[in-house]
């Protein structure tokens, strides 16, 4: 793949009895908070009950909202307008309710969106990134809603636009590029959209000389693309029905895709499938697995008509991907017992695992995320205790001599590697940022050790990050575990418990959430709202084994580890119950509820985007897109009775604490979504409304959108105004105004 262009492609015994006696506390009684507004005339749409009967395990369950879920749902992906009517009109109804229980926001939400376009340059542009004759980058214009792909021959030469993503949107409600890919002799480009927000891409192919679209349009990809070294064909997949990827195919210019030869099919739908080239550009790497499984096959691009050549069959609780310079694979693997991965190297005709040999030691506690090999160094990313690093050697004289590392001094930040386009060169670029300071990006020369800054964030409304304080709190979790949780607050404000706060979480599929510099959090903190992000178990913060302890049979630790975040930053004066909103998406959005049902009292309100609530319906489903692969992290609950009772100890729809004072709840949903369906948070809501007390229960379904949202950079910020307007009025900040930076 690429690498100077980004692709968007590119995302627990929990006990049902009741809540926690809220404690005394004198700051949530001298200064409460207000709570959500709502008209006593307004009612919330009367959800209809159609009992539907389900047996498992010799356990039974009644699911009174099953009927959400269309038995279409497949074609409704491709096609929202087939949607059963009565489930369009239910859904249409949620939002007519929402909009109306939350209008008095909207000019709150105006003034939030209004912040969050101040903070970030219009017209920003990446830097750009040599390759060959060209340097490439993308840039948008002043209200502009989609990026800009250019290339230029030299710093000031005249630009040429290869991809417009402005004019390619023309007038669909949602638009989503997927990669945009120039030919290696710099002549064509592939580039993949989708137009409803299923995640179902379209690939093009036009010449950049003159705009000159080939015939062909491949459809239901996954919207990766590699090229051949003669420039003449690509790889890309095929995804199924299910939106599962399957096959591998091989296009080759101006025939009819539906020729397109199968290079590789997966016959297993609990395995992911995946392409890329490494980074030598020598190979196509086909990856397949999962949590807990991995091979990886290759193919010369010089030879794209080559069968694949397996580099070491998947073998269960092993994984490892691999990258190739000169003679050698070199492949990052857990095997032999290294949970925090090392790296491995293997002649590259002698691939298979008997003749792998360690390279990179494994180090307990030392999280090797990624090794990058170029010509004449190496590069891989490292965490140790929840902060990244990068370390930098050569492959000269004994391979790994001279090794340094980059590293900041900061509580909390976030490295990133930024990206390359050539092999043979000793310029790698990374970024650094932090809650508090814009990103910045360098240049690192590889030989001399120096870095050079190419480009730091802009932030035109002002940004002042002497105004904050950035501090990582060790909250201990009830099993003794030591969860970190990264805060930033503005440094007036006070630790008396006085503060309201929003606990943000994820924790779920080894994921790792960077302490990055967000434009559009600094809304609520500068507003006085406490911003903290629990790195709970898992996640990745800590390593593979934080992972490891926070899924199947252990999941329950990071529902507990959430609210022992909370407590925590209780403890120590940053807040206080019932002053904190919580806030996850997809999985995180299950943490948010199952840590509701855990503890309703904790919280002020729940932010609940597009939330994987409905667990326990869902990975009994194997028709669904996601489900076999995560039979792995969560459990198969249709053939393994424990499994089953894992997860219906958990699921967030069949764990409400019935008649217990619940937060208010805003959930999101998007019709078009395949990896959390959009009766998930329909059903939740409806449930939450029933047997709840509380709340107000709240939905908010984008009809023409997908997981993500919109696409569009100031239609999500919009989506996001919604959010935390909502945590700003029951935080009581509403018509707090914020912070000058001036």
């Amino acid at each position: 793949m690429r690498r100077f262009f980004a692709s968007a492609i590119a995302v627990a015994a929990l006990a049902a009895g009741g809540c926690a006696p809220a404690a005394k506390d004198p700051a949530s009684t001298e200064n409460p908070l207000l709570g959500l507004q709502i008209n006593d005339n307004l009612q919330p749409p009367q959800t209809p009950k159609r009992p539907q009967l389900i047996k498992q395990h010799d356990q039974q369950r009644i699911d009174n909202y099953a009927w959400l879920r269309d038995d279409n749902w497949q074609q409704v992906l491709r096609d929202p307008t087939v949607l059963q009517q009565d489930i369009r009109a239910h859904l249409e109804a949620e939002t007519t309710y929402y909009e109306a229980a939350t209008d008095h926001l909207q000019p709150l939400r105006e003034a939030l969106v209004r912040e969050m376009r101040g903070r970030i340059k219009e017209d920003a542009s990446t830097v750009p990134m040599r390759d060959g004759p060209f340097e490439y980058y993308t840039r948008f214009r002043e209200g502009g809603q989609y990026p800009i792909y250019a290339r230029r021959a030299e710093p000031g030469a005249a630009e040429q636009i290869l991809f417009d993503g402005d004019a390619e949107s023309g007038d669909a409600e949602f638009f989503d590029i997927g990669a945009v890919e120039v030919s290696p002799d710099h002549s064509l480009l592939a580039y993949s959209t989708d137009r409803t927000g299923s995640e179902y891409y379209d690939i093009r192919i036009r010449r950049i000389a003159g705009g000159e679209e080939f015939a062909a349009t491949i459809t239901s990809t996954r919207g990766a693309m590699v090229w051949a070294a003669d420039s003449k064909s690509f790889f890309y997949i095929e995804a199924d029905d299910a939106q599962r990827p399957k096959r591998v195919k091989h296009h080759r210019l101006g025939t009819d895709p539906k020729a397109d030869r199968l290079v590789y099919e997966e016959p297993d739908d609990g395995m992911f499938l995946g392409i890329g080239e490494t980074t030598s550009r020598a190979f196509l790497n086909i990856a397949v697995g999962n949590s807990v499984t991995a091979e990886n096959y290759v193919i010369p691009l010089a030879a794209p008509l080559s069968a694949p050549r397996l580099i070491a069959p998947r073998l269960q609780g092993q994984l490892y991907d691999i990258d190739h310079r000169g003679e050698h694979f070199y492949i990052r693997t857990n095997a032999g017992g290294a949970v925090d991965f090392k790296v491995m190297r293997a002649p590259v005709d002698k691939p298979q695992r008997r003749h792998w040999q360690e390279w990179i030691e494994h180090i307990p506690g030392r999280y090797i995320s990624a090794f990058i090999p170029f010509k004449d160094y190496h590069v891989r990313a490292e965490r140790q205790q929840a902060l990244p690093r990068i370390v930098i050697g050569n492959f000269a004289g004994s391979d790994r001599g001279n090794e340094h590392t980059i590293a900041f001094d900061e509580q909390a930040y976030a490295l990133s590697l930024k990206g390359w386009a050539e092999f043979d060169t000793e310029q790698v670029r990374f970024s650094y940022e932090s809650p508090s300071q814009p990103e910045q990006t360098f240049d690192y020369n590889m030989k001399t050790r120096q870095r050079l800054l190419r480009k730091t964030q802009e932030v035109p409304s002002g940004h002042n990050p002497d105004l904050y304080s950035v501090e990582v709190v060790t909250a201990k979790a009830r099993d003794g575990a030591e969860i970190p949780v990264t805060v930033l607050r503005l440094k007036t404000t006070d630790l008396d418990g006085s503060a309201p706060l929003l606990l943000y979480g994820y924790g779920s599929y080894g994921a790792y959430i960077p302490d990055n510099f967000s434009t559009s959090i600094l809304s609520l903190v500068d507003r006085g709202v406490i911003y903290a992000l629990a790195h709970i178990r898992g996640g990745s913060a800590k390593g593979r084994q934080w992972y490891l302890d926070g899924k199947l049979d252990k999941k329950i630790n990071s529902f507990t580890d959430f609210n022992d975040s909370a407590l925590a930053l209780i403890e120590r004066g940053y807040t206080a119950r019932g002053r904190i909103v919580s806030y996850g998406g997809s999985a995180g959005g299950l943490l948010v509820g199952a840590a509701a049902n855990l503890d309703p009292g904790l919280y002020a309100g729940v932010l609940a985007a597009v939330p994987f609530v409905d667990v326990l319906n869902t990975i009994s489903d194997a028709s669904l897109p996601l489900t076999p692969p995560e039979w792995e992290e969560w459990g198969n609950p249709i053939t393994n009775a424990e499994h089953y009772g894992w997860i219906a100890g958990y699921s967030p729809y069949d764990n409400i604490v019935r008649g217990a004072g619940y937060p208010a709840i805003l959930a999101t949903g998007g019709l078009t979504d395949y990896r959390v369906t959009y009766w998930e948070p329909a059903k939740w809501i409806a449930r939450l409304r029933e047997e709840a007390a509380g709340g107000p229960f709240l939905l908010r379904m984008n009809m023409g959108a997908g997981h993500g949202g919109s696409a569009a950079r100031f239609e999500r910020m919009e989506e996001r105004a919604h959010l935390y307007a909502f945590a700003l009025d029951l935080m009581g900040r509403e018509q707090t105004e914020p912070v000058s930076h001036r």
